[in-house]
């Protein structure tokens, strides 16, 4: 009996150990700062085929890169300075602020996008988020910290372009989540709209769905492991900052965008944070776009959807 149960205890402790190294493995992989060619490796889940739309995005960035343009800083609640990158348009009052997606940086998801913000007359801010790009950090805020490195840059805009400036906020993946958990807090009279495109609710759900739906693993215990690592060392927690629950509290009009094919962040997290949104809101689902592959798929839709919110707000 008693060498039953020291096997058995062995087994035990071996699957405990192996949780464990798992939980490590996924909190090194996802929520510390990345090396170079995650971003390769970020585009290969999300499973978007960005090849066909190369010729497009180099005619885009051609111009894009012509714009003028200055490097800006600030340091954030918690230390770390973060960069941005500065596009001045006209009279400066109209400025978008642009927020990237994971393992991206400031100046590469809207080179497209930029197009519609030059036409409609908007200077464009570009923040590297925490542990990305030319930003400081260790550790990746996923909408929870950069959320209030975000409010940083909206006084930043209004520090430097006066109390007239008006500001709209539009993010991309993690970006998206990021501006959906902004619009929770006490936003400036500045900002007169958000726009997110293919948000998660939070990294809990995110990473739940992608350990289902990728590596069919159990979130358990990995996830509530990986969430006591990073209380302890980011500071937050996996679901403590969540976009389905802040938005309840929204009261800025928003424009909420997803494709129904996206595989990496599911279309149901666009529902859910769309009926929660407290304020005046649209919805726009591009049939058939993967993830972050709406605005390609289709441009005409995107853009008139977004002409739709300018004219709302005032900023057309």
């Amino acid at each position: 009996m008693n060498g039953f149960v020291g096997g058995a205890l062995t087994v035990l402790g071996g699957l405990a150990a192996a949780e464990l190294g798992g939980a490590m493995y996924l909190y090194q992989r996802t929520m510390r700062r990345q090396k170079k060619g995650s971003t390769e490796r970020t585009i290969k889940m999300a499973g978007t085929d960005w090849e066909q739309y190369k010729p497009f995005i180099e005619k885009r960035k051609e111009v894009f890169l012509a714009q003028p343009h200055e490097d800006v800083q600030l340091v954030s609640h918690d230390g770390l300075k973060l960069h941005a990158t500065y596009f001045p348009q006209g009279d400066e009052k109209k400025v978008a602020i642009l927020f990237h997606g994971y393992t991206s940086e400031g100046m590469k998801d809207y080179i497209t996008l930029s197009d519609y913000y030059i036409r409609n007359g908007f200077s464009m801010l570009l923040p590297d988020a925490r542990a990305h790009g030319k930003s400081e950090g260790t550790y990746i805020g996923f909408g929870c910290l950069d959320r209030l490195d975000a409010r940083r840059w909206m006084d930043w805009v209004i520090s430097r372009f006066g109390e007239d400036v008006r500001i709209l906020l539009h993010g991309t993946s993690m970006g998206g989540a990021t501006v959906m958990m902004c619009s929770g807090l006490e936003l400036p009279e500045q900002v007169r709209g958000i726009v997110s495109d293919c948000a998660f609710t939070s990294p809990k759900y995110v990473f739940t769905h992608v350990l289902h739906s990728m590596y069919h693993l159990p979130a358990f215990p990995m996830i509530p492991i990986a969430d006591q690592i990073n209380r302890k060392l980011a500071g937050y927690g996996m679901d403590e900052c969540n976009a389905a629950r802040e938005v309840r509290k929204a009261k800025v009009p928003a424009l909420i965008i997803h494709g129904s094919g996206d595989t990496f962040v599911p279309c149901h997290m666009c529902d859910e944070i769309y009926e929660n949104y407290g304020g005046v809101k649209q919805k726009l689902i591009i049939s058939g776009a993967a993830h972050a592959e709406s605005y390609y798929k289709e441009t005409g839709k995107y853009e008139k959807a977004l002409d739709q919110l300018l004219e709302t707000t005032g900023l057309k």
